[in-house]
């Protein structure tokens, strides 16, 4: 019942047509057959002509609607629309075929953001777009995992995952009441309306859109927004996200999988560098196996301390003097989570590395080669060796405490008749 003012076909999807008209922005799947709004949160306006952006100097797939009086709009990757027959004809979930990503390091405000009050258009989200389809509510948890050409999980994400209650970016008011009575509490330091709203993995009937990060599995448990310094780095107004501690996955070719109710689903993704990089390939693989090489020894560390800290909490129901020294040499070694440290004195030796030092270094290590695609510093390959060696040495520690000093203390707990401790959760080896 309206004049069409454009009437644009999908470049990549034949029948599936876009128009717009003096109100608002229309599409259909069958060829003109039937139609439906696409206005979303448009306001109503007469939208005089839309394109698609779709080529490879973008690497993008937007429709962009040109209005009369409000600006331009732009529809962030059309991928769904294009797949959207195979998404009404799944009977559990469908998980869309992700377009290319690209990492790139989106322009920021550093430190400080413009105010809320500034006209300002809203980017796409950061990272890796995901899409996928449930037909019915999940009964059980929903995940979804990225996986590298070996197979192996390089990030995962859950519908089990916590998340911040109340959350700043979600209801402000309730988080400001909590900021008032916990003033150290993550984000007080920052004004409310800077943190992006968290990403959930939602389990709800519908379509849902979320985003890998492009970078790997995080060593710690994810605190997001826990250091405000860190977090108000590259400010954006309801877009500031928290500081990911992993290093960016390299360029290549990876894939997605949904698991809905124990059934998978899966889809090709490919990775690729920001075409402005100009480093050599030499470069690029020196820096992605340098930054591996660190943040796998950081992996590794983090599970040693993790099993040597579940070794220290059987202690604790463990009496005697052989047990308490034992539990001593532990807790120098893999100190728990918050423990005190002595200041050090000036002039005394630098005190030996622990497991979670060691592991915090590797992590730095990493991460200071992050902040660009170029060749790694010699500095930067000196701290990751350094980082490496202090790694080694501290496990090595930590397999001699697990192996003769376990071994001794189950000794004498037979001779008294008492069983033997194990290491929880294995052997505690690297």
């Amino acid at each position: 019942g309206a004049v069409a003012n454009a009437i644009r076909e999908d470049p990549r999807q034949r029948g599936l047509l876009y128009a717009s008209t003096d109100q608002q922005v229309w599409v259909s799947f069958d060829d003109g057959d039937h139609w439906q709004s696409l206005r979303l949160n448009m306001p109503a306006i007469s939208v005089r002509d839309i394109q698609l952006k779709d080529d490879s100097s973008c690497l993008c797939a937007d429709l962009i609607a040109g209005t009369h009086g409000r600006g331009y709009w732009i529809l962030d990757d059309v991928t769904p629309l294009r797949q959207m027959a195979a998404v009404r004809s799944a009977q559990q979930a469908y998980l869309v075929k992700p377009k290319t990503a690209v990492r790139v390091r989106f322009g920021t405000n550093d430190p400080t953001p413009w105010s809320p009050e500034v006209p300002a258009g809203e980017n796409p989200p950061p990272g890796g777009i995901i899409d996928y389809y449930l037909a019915s509510d999940a009964a059980g948890p929903v995940t979804l995992d990225v996986l590298d050409g070996a197979g192996k999980v390089v990030r995962s994400y859950s519908s089990a995952d916590p998340v911040r209650t109340p959350h700043p970016a979600l209801d402000p008011e309730a988080y400001d009441r909590l900021c008032q009575r916990t003033p150290t509490a993550a984000y007080c330091g920052l004004p409310m309306y800077w943190p992006a709203p968290p990403m959930v993995i939602s389990t709800a009937k519908g379509m849902h859109r979320v985003s890998w990060d492009l970078r790997w599995q995080p060593v710690l448990p994810d605190t997001s927004g826990d250091g405000d310094e860190d977090a108000a780095t590259g400010a954006v107004p309801h877009r500031t996200y928290p500081p990911a501690m992993a290093p960016w996955a390299p360029p290549g070719t990876y894939t997605v999988r949904l698991t809905v109710g124990g059934k998978s689903f899966t889809q090709p993704l490919t990775l690729r560098l920001d075409p402005r990089v100009k480093t050599p390939a030499a470069g690029l693989a020196r820096l992605a196996s340098l930054s591996r090489s660190a943040y796998d020894a950081a992996v590794a560390t983090q599970a040693a301390y993790a099993k040597a800290r579940a070794l220290a909490a059987a202690l604790d129901s463990v009496h005697g003097a052989d047990a308490d020294a034992f539990k001593a040499r532990l807790d120098s070694l893999a100190p728990a989570a918050g423990a005190k440290v002595a200041p050090r004195r000036r002039g005394a030796p630098t005190p030996a590395p622990t497991l979670p030092s060691a592991r915090d270094a590797l992590i730095a290590a990493a991460m200071a080669m992050q902040g660009a695609d170029v060749t790694p510093t010699a500095a930067e390959e000196a701290a990751v060796t350094k980082a490496r060696t202090d790694a080694n040495a501290v496990t090595a520690r930590w397999t001699t405490l697990r192996t003769s000093g376990l071994a001794a203390l189950n000794a004498k707990r037979k001779a008294a008749g008492l069983p033997a401790l194990v290491v929880p959760g294995g052997d505690g080896g690297r």
